[in-house]
This record gives structure tokens, sequence and C-alpha cells, in this order.
């Protein structure tokens, strides 16, 4: 539990009402009235309605890098710290923003452990947009998302990479703070994005970290100058941390990435991935994801050699070799990478045509993503592993009147108009070709 910090100078404690109306004025939180923050709302000493109210002083006002950091130490201090010095490769996480259609972390963890490099992936919930990726990890039969934190680190020193449920004895803070941003409209507020994420990786016992920052309609962050500051403050947060290094990736979010959207379709195309082939954008992705981790990691020294490293892994087998270890510790069944044919399929397959001649001129990812959730969604609020939508023309390709704009995988008819509404509302066509989206629009390190 939270290692209480004894100060050698005497702490007057002020009122939540006061440090409430301090940060509503503009005013910046000392060191220790963030540790007062952080153990009183750990006590739960601090009402809800009063964090609340924090939140939204927080999302109005914001916080320095130097509060961020304070805020960020304190919040992984609320819980267990994962120890991970026993392990001598060097250990770094990835952190996304989430997006639709994204398979990066996927083939990451297992690419990162193929190339010697540990990363210690606990799935938290901002790092996903509807469809999670432990959600497309449970079309694997068996695969076991929870391990607890010893299995975690032993994991970690055989495989060199995980993918599991974040555990409860991570982060409590930030666990209670996130529910409440949820029910707040505070989500978006980048110095509580930055604590949020910061406590949680370096907690899991992260060194380093890359983090893809996206922006889009397939993302909550929708302002592409909103995704640079992120980019900005988090490395700039965790420069001031103990020596940590950080690169961050703005990213483009604006159409699916991939050619599929669902769960067992998207692990499918994860394994494409993995055995070096796969659609264009998630390829360049995730090797501009990949480099920077084995830079940051020391394994490769230029860009070049980066890039290479990177390349070799992917093409010759070793990154799927690691992907099926995870899985085989983890509990899957490893047969259905072997043969993705085992994969549960839909009862239905059926093209959603092009209303007319024209170019992809838009694409609202979100859309899409909704879409497919309202096919999927059981009652039991899980998703059906066998649907989803595959095939999806992305922006800039012309097509003809009729011809498919993605192939929809469904097995139950009575949920189909209510997601065709999503569907067809998600494609806009023009007559003339558009200039083609930028994939990764700016690199902050």
């Amino acid at each position: 539990m939270r290692k209480k910090i004894i100060s050698t100078r005497k702490f007057i404690k002020p009122s939540f009402r006061y440090l409430i109306e301090k940060k509503r004025d503009g005013g910046e939180f000392s060191d220790d009235e963030i540790r007062y923050l952080v153990d009183s709302i750990l006590d739960e000493e601090i009402p809800e309605y009063q964090q609340s109210a924090l939140a939204m002083a927080i999302y109005f006002q914001s916080m320095s890098a130097q509060e961020t950091a304070v805020f960020a130490e304190e919040m992984m201090l609320s819980g267990e710290m994962i120890d991970l010095t026993h392990i001598a490769r060097p250990k770094i996480e990835k952190y996304s923003t989430g997006g639709v259609g994204d398979k990066s972390s996927l083939v990451l963890g297992p690419l990162a452990a193929a190339a010697g490099v540990v990363m210690p992936t606990m799935n938290g919930l901002d790092e996903e947009y509807v469809i999670r990726n432990l959600d497309k990890l449970s079309a694997i039969p068996n695969f076991n998302p929870v391990l607890g934190i010893e299995g975690f680190k032993a994991q970690l020193k055989t495989v060199g990479c995980t993918m599991i449920e974040q555990s409860d004895e991570i982060t409590p803070v930030d666990s209670m703070l996130y529910k409440l941003r949820q029910q707040t409209g505070s989500i978006p507020s980048i110095p509580l994005i930055t604590g949020s994420a910061l406590s949680r990786k370096l907690a899991q016992g992260a060194e380093s970290l890359v983090v893809d920052v996206k922006w889009g309609n397939g993302s909550f962050i929708r302002d592409i100058e909103q995704a640079r500051q992120l980019a900005r403050f988090i490395t700039r947060v965790v420069r001031s941390m103990k020596k940590r290094r950080c690169v961050a990736l703005v990213t483009d979010m604006n159409q699916p990435l991939g050619d599929t959207v669902g769960t067992a379709l998207e692990i499918k195309e994860a394994i494409e991935l993995l055995s070096g082939r796969g659609p264009e954008d998630l390829k360049e992705l995730i090797l501009k994801l990949g480099m920077e981790i084995v830079r940051l990691a020391g394994v490769a020294g230029s860009t070049l050699s980066a890039k290479q490293t990177v390349q070799r892994h992917l093409n010759d087998g070793s990154a799927l070799a690691k992907f099926k270890e995870m899985v085989k510790a983890q509990g899957g069944d490893t047969s259905v990478i072997d043969d993705p044919d085992k994969f549960p399929k839909a009862k239905h397959i059926r093209k959603l045509p092009a209303p007319k001649r024209g170019y992809v001129h838009t694409i609202n990812a979100g859309m899409i993503a909704e879409g497919v959730q309202k096919l999927a969604i059981r009652a039991n609020k899980t998703l059906d592993p066998a649907v989803g939508v595959s095939e999806i023309k992305k922006v800039g390709t012309q097509v003809k009147q009729g011809e498919p704009l993605m192939m929809i995988h469904y097995n139950d008819e009575t949920k189909m108009e209510e997601a065709l509404e999503f569907l067809k509302s998600a494609y806009r066509l023009a007559p003339k070709r558009p200039n083609p989206p930028v994939l990764i629009a700016e690199r902050v390190a």
C-alpha cells in the first residue's frame, strides 16, 4: 500500500474547499498540497462532489509540468510499485490514447520481446476506443487476462511481454479519479491524462515510455493542436521524473487503422502484421513506434539500425513466435495462431454498397466502431468474437456505385438496422480525390 512521506517541516492541512478555489482561480498547488490531496482521496476523506469540482477546476485551469510530475508520482505511490530490477533487460512501455482498428499494441509487445526489450503491459481503460485489446484477445480460446502481480513479473522474466488487465493494486487513486472523470466530462484534461498514464506505466515497472497520441474522429482527442500539446506536455513531465526518457508520436485517427474492426478479425490482422504482412498504414505505424522502442532501450543506435531491427523480427518469424509464447503462457490456445481459419466466423456477411460513384473523401472512424459494437454486443455485455467489418475502403479510394465500402460480418439480423445507420453515416464520397492523410503528424522527444 501507499508509502507515507514524512516531511521534516510542519504542514498545516488546508480545507478541500480552499484547494478547489485555489485551482479554480489559477493557483499552483505545492508538493505538500498534492500529496495531501492524493492521501485524502485514497483514504476517502474527500466527498465525491468535491473531487468532481477539483477535476473540473483542473480541466479549466490546467496544471504545470511540476505539479503534474508530483501528482503522477504520488498516484504511483498510492498502491503497489512493481520492482523489475531482477530483470536485466531494458523495460520500455508504450502508451496510446486509443483508436479504432489499432492493433499496434498487440504487435509491439511481442516485437519488443523478440528484440530483447521487456514490455510490461497492463491495459488501462483510456488506451481503448469502444473495443478493448483484451476484448480482441478474448477471441483466442482460454486466453487469461488476469495474472496477478507475481504472475505478471514471472511472465515478463521468461517471455518478455504480457497483455493483462490492470491490477486493482496498481494506482488505486488513479482508478478512482478515472471513473469520476468519465462522469464529469473531464477525460480530455491534458494534465489529468498525463498524470494518469505516467502513474500507471511507471508503477508497472517501465523505465521509459513511447507514447502514441492519436487525434481525429476515431479518438477522444479530436483536435490536432490538443494532441500536439499533450505529446509535448507528457515528454516534458517525464523528463523531470528521475532521468526517465520519453518519445511521443502524434498520429492520425480520422479513419480506421488497418482493414478490419472487431475482435477475431483484428486478432487475425495482428497475426498478419506479426508475420511481416498486413495493411500498409499499420505496418508504417508499427515500424515507427517499434523503432522508437528499440532506440530508447539502447538495442539499436541509429535510425537505420532501428529500422532494420524491427523489420528483421517481423520478417523472420521471431515476433510471431513471441506472440505465441505470450498466448501460451496466459493459457490461450495457440492453434488458432497457426491456423487463423479456426477463429469463429459470422453466419452472415454482406456488403455496405457505395451509394454513388466517387472517391472516399472522409470516414468517421468513431461511427464505424459504434456500428460494430451495436452488432457485436451481447446481453451479458461481452462482444461476439465473430462480428465486425473487413475490407474497409480508405480515404482516397475510388469506388463505383454499388461497390462495397466494407464487408459486414454479423450473426443477429435484428441488430443490423441500427448498426447500418452508423456504418452508412461514416462515409462521405466526393467527385475529386482528396489529399491522403498524413499518418505521423509530429515526433516529440
